[in-house]
This record gives structure tokens, C-alpha cells and sequence, in this order.
């Protein structure tokens, strides 16, 4: 069964999605939880269901490069087989994302190429996508690649954005279709239906 590790940035509710579609149907061994910084609610879920976790804050590290050699050494030593950012705010060196190559996935609430990149990221997604005045927008799922959101689409989900919407309430519905998503994506590629 392949080892599958989570980056979390926050509460975690795409890492329980992922959590409770493992639980009902075991498709892979969720080996650890990779944390940005302490005291999130991530770290909460992981302990609850007793799955291993650390946290790799980017404070404690000269540059990105030198924390990413140290998770990638752990990573060797647990036989991480592939990664899923889950809410993950940080941005991977890029020797790492290469050493990962089409091993990574990541989602994003938007239908990329819309809302997406640098700085689109939680709620100032969906207030973007309000400010443009869309009607239709979404979650989607990719390989991380050196870009920000610019690898391979995987999958993508469409939502409806309704009159009187406020960021606060098109996220709650695009979360709901990000927590249907993910594990799909997840059990796909550990299946290998992504090539990878």
C-alpha cells in the first residue's frame, strides 16, 4: 500500500475528508501529516486518528531549501510514496517539487487558469471571484509542478455562485466539493490513473 504524506496549513478539513474516505475504505497508508506551524487544527485531527505528524516551520530555517532537504531526508526514511497539499500556504523549493515530480497534487479553490497564483489563496479567492462577478466557479485539482498553480489539471468541479454570496458563504460550498474531490484524486493516483 503507498505512503501518502499531508501538508496542512490550518484547521485541516480537507485533510479529514481524506481521513474519513481512508477510514471507510483503506486505499493507502496516510503515514504523516506535515504541519506549517503549531497550534493548527490540522495537527488536532492527526492526533485523533493517530496519524503521525510534524511540524516544519519556516521560521526556524535559513531558506526553503534547507527545511525541504530535511523533510525530504524524513520522507526517504518513512518510504513516502506521494504527497497531498491539503490547504498547504507555503510554496515547495523547487528541488523538491522535481524529486516529487507528477507525485504531488494539490487543490485549489478555483477553476484554474481563474483566481489563481501568487497570492490567491483562502478567502481572497472567492472575494476575486465575487469582485469579477462570475456566475460559475469551482475547485480544482493538479500536480504541483515549479510554477504556483500551474501544473497538469487532474479534476475540476464546477459551483454555482449565488446572488447575495459573500466570500465567507461560496467557500463553504466550494470546501464541500473540495472534500469529495480529494480523496477521488487521492485514490486515483495511488492507482496509478495519473500516470505519475
Amino acid at each position: 500500500m503507498k505512503n501518502v504524506a499531508v501538508f496542512c496549513s490550518g484547521g485541516g478539513t480537507d485533510f479529514q475528508s481524506i481521513i474519513d474516505a481512508n477510514e471507510k475504505e483503506r486505499f493507502c497508508n496516510l503515514k504523516v501529516m506535515i504541519a506549517s506551524k503549531e497550534g493548527i487544527g490540522a495537527i488536532d485531527r492527526a492526533k485523533a486518528h493517530g496519524i503521525g505528524f510534524e511540524v516544519f516551520d519556516k521560521k526556524n530555517y535559513p531558506d526553503l531549501k534547507s527545511m525541504f532537504k530535511d523533510i525530504s531526508a524524513m520522507f526517504k526514511e518513512l518510504g513516502i510514496d506521494y504527497i497531498v497539499l491539503a490547504g498547504y500556504l507555503s510554496i515547495l523549493d523547487e528541488d523538491f517539487v522535481r524529486e516529487y515530480k507528477n507525485r504531488i497534487i494539490n487543490i485549489h479553490p478555483s477553476l484554474i487558469p481563474s483566481f489563481c497564483g501568487m497570492g490567491y489563496y483562502g478567502l481572497k479567492v472567492h472575494k476575486a471571484a465575487l469582485d469579477r462577478g462570475v456566475k460559475i466557479t469551482g475547485a480544482t485539482i493538479h500536480f504541483v509542478d515549479e510554477g504556483a498553480d500551474t501544473g497538469k489539471i487532474l479534476m475540476q468541479r464546477a459551483v454555482e455562485v449565488l446572488d447575495g454570496d459573500t466570500p465567507e458563504t461560496l467557500q463553504q460550498r466550494v470546501l464541500k466539493a473540495e472534500h469529495e474531490m480529494l480523496p477521488l484524486a487521492l485514490k486515483n493516483l495511488v492507482n496509478g490513473v495519473y500516470g505519475g
